[in-house]
């Protein structure tokens, strides 16, 4: 009997309305389009307006735009992990609103905080629950709204990151297809680098931590890049090493749209060449957990089954990963 892989067999994705160009960034910190284009590949980037709208609003919206791509009766998911660290509240999780939702009324859920590499973290999670034998329908969502913790007075982090959420539908599989293989690291050294000071039981929320800007994305450039280009980029190769894969034999590499030079890293790591690089780091920005599943969702069409996928990202905390993806349809 042929062992059970879980396989990709429907993506979502959800973008908000509003532009947030780098023009518009000029009027609001001391930058200009060259400087941020240089630097990072960013054009522009998504940002979700309006009262009462969290992550769970793209959440939902992504796996609404799978569900009805692929017609399968809400029902029948059994699980729903939503990779984020912009919930919409500390409790409940966001999984268990976007759930609901969507009418998945048999499913369990929950969040998964792991940063940028969040979605990967998710997608080997659920990979699992699938490979046990126990469930056949996972849906694996990555999405941050990261305009609710950017401070807009910083130009260091103000430029690079916007909002968005994707989603998966996995499925069990016999066929030589799905999720192969991944590798998933975490360094709690990483925290000093890259992090949020208030809001969580550490640092609770008061007029002195709110005063004091600390609710807003703490980043030390120079540090995370560093790490950032080492780190993604080895595991990346780890992953390709160990399953024979070869810069021709990968199709596409997907790598988390953080910063267009650490993207150029990772494929100069694997030998791919730029016209096997997905990126939309251009139109997006970084939207944290919520890069990968908007890749596969913007470029679905260009996918064929077989195809070999690497994909890899580095976020906070420090947590980074590699995942090796065979495609499992024909768009």
């Amino acid at each position: 009997m042929n062992k059970i892989k879980a396989a990709i067999t429907g993506v979502g994705g959800y973008v908000p309305d509003y532009i947030l160009t780098n023009k518009e960034l000029e009027s609001m910190v001391e930058t200009n389009d060259e400087w941020i284009t240089s630097r990072t590949g960013i054009k522009e980037r998504r940002i979700l307006k309006g009262e009462n709208q969290g992550v769970s609003t793209m959440g939902i919206a992504a796996v609404k735009d799978m569900l009805a791509k692929t017609k399968i009766d809400p029902k029948e998911i059994d699980l729903v992990i939503f990779a984020t660290v912009t919930p919409d509240m500390t409790f409940p999780a966001t999984a268990n609103i976007v759930a609901t939702s969507i009418g998945a009324t048999n499913a369990f859920s929950f969040d998964m905080g792991a940063a940028c590499s969040g979605f990967i973290y998710a997608l080997a999670t659920g990979a699992s629950f699938i490979q046990s034998g126990v469930y056949k329908k996972v849906v694996v969502i990555g999405g941050d709204k990261m305009s609710a913790i950017v401070d807009y007075t910083d130009r260091t982090t103000c430029i690079i990151f916007g909002d968005g959420a994707g989603c998966v539908l996995l499925e069990p599989t016999t066929e030589d297809v799905g999720i192969m293989d991944w590798i998933l690291k975490s360094d709690g050294g990483g925290e000093s680098y890259l992090h949020m000071k208030a809001g969580g039981s550490r640092m609770p929320a008061s007029t002195q931590t709110l005063d004091a800007r600390q609710h807003f994305v703490y980043q030390e450039g120079a540090a995370v890049y560093k790490f950032a280009v080492t780190n993604m980029a080895e595991v990346a190769a780890q992953v390709a090493e160990r399953n024979n894969l070869t810069p021709k034999t990968i199709d596409w590499l997907l790598p988390h749209q953080a910063n267009k030079r650490i993207i150029d890293a990772t494929a100069s790591r694997v030998g791919i060449s730029e016209e096997k690089v997905l990126m939309n780091i251009e139109r997006y920005g970084n939207t944290t957990a919520g890069t990968i599943p908007l890749l596969l969702w913007d470029f679905e069409k260009k996918l064929k089954k077989g195809d070999n996928l690497l994909m890899a990202a580095f976020g906070g905390g420090f947590t980074w990963g590699s995942v090796y993806v065979k495609w499992a349809y024909n768009s």
